[in-house]
């Protein structure tokens, strides 16, 4: 299936549209983060490379449409809003909750035929490692004493009560989607994983990150930077560096 580029879609933003790019490269966001986070990634990679970034429901622009609060559910609702996207090579990206999205959702696109050139996952356990976590389930201050610790909210929002209190529906929403996600064994990933994280992120030591190669029958590869959970806020140019190099070296060589 072939997408037209002229439609707009309330799933997919493209901020810079490369029509001329050999691939594309999906970016999955965060819990409680919107396709405006990938804006810098698309900024670099055009015109090499066509970013698509995910807008969840719930959030910004779609804050008026109800959240989804199953990673399932999810990566059920984008398979078919992604599916026209795939006529050309597509790699994924996700960050944290949004790296398992990018699992959950590159099996659907395998089980209809669409191998992903590259999973990239960001800031995130392997699916299979398992953490029991409730921070879906605190009340509004204990929430934002999550996002404080983890530093990867806007300042600006911490600043702004009418705003955090608009925003907080939405990543309570995402916290109980990876929060209550459970890992169901089945088959590996044909496409191969990179796996990007912080040395310093508490919510995924080094060896869950590196259990993300039980999920592939191709290549694994490892990144490893300073920083915590957020590392991508003092990373991006690194990170960026090595998706590019990617996409790049899976690519067939032009003659």
């Amino acid at each position: 299936m072939t997408a037209n580029l002229t439609d707009t879609s309330p799933w997919i933003r493209r901020f810079h549209p490369a029509d001329n790019a050999r691939a594309r490269l999906l970016c999955l966001p965060h819990a409680g983060g919107s396709a405006p986070f990938y804006f810098p990634v698309s900024r670099a990679l055009s015109p090499a490379v066509d970013v698509l970034a995910v807008q969840y429901p719930g959030r910004q622009d779609r804050r008026h449409e109800p959240c989804l609060d199953s990673l399932p559910a999810l990566a059920d609702a984008l398979v078919e809003e992604v599916s026209p996207w795939t006529d050309r090579p597509l790699a994924l990206f996700g960050h944290s909750m949004g790296a398992t999205l990018a699992f959950e959702l590159a099996l659907r696109l395998e089980r209809r035929g669409t191998v992903p050139l590259v999973v990239f996952a960001s800031g995130r356990r392997a699916p299979s490692r398992h953490r029991d976590e409730s921070v879906h389930l605190r009340d509004d201050d204990g929430m934002i004493a999550e996002l404080r610790a983890l530093n990867g909210t806007g300042a600006q929002v911490f600043g702004d009560e009418e705003l955090l209190r608009m925003v907080l529906p939405a990543i309570r929403s995402d916290y109980r989607a990876a929060e209550t996600y459970r890992y169901s064994p089945g088959p590996r990933l044909a496409a191969p994983i990179q796996a990007h994280t912080g040395v310093d992120d508490p919510k995924a030591t080094l060896d869950e990150v590196r259990a993300w190669e039980e999920h592939t029958d191709a290549s694994f590869e490892m990144h490893t930077y300073p920083g915590g959970h957020f590392y991508l806020n003092d990373q991006a140019p690194r990170v960026i560096d090595a998706v590019s190099r990617t996409i790049s070296s899976l690519l067939p060589q032009q003659a």
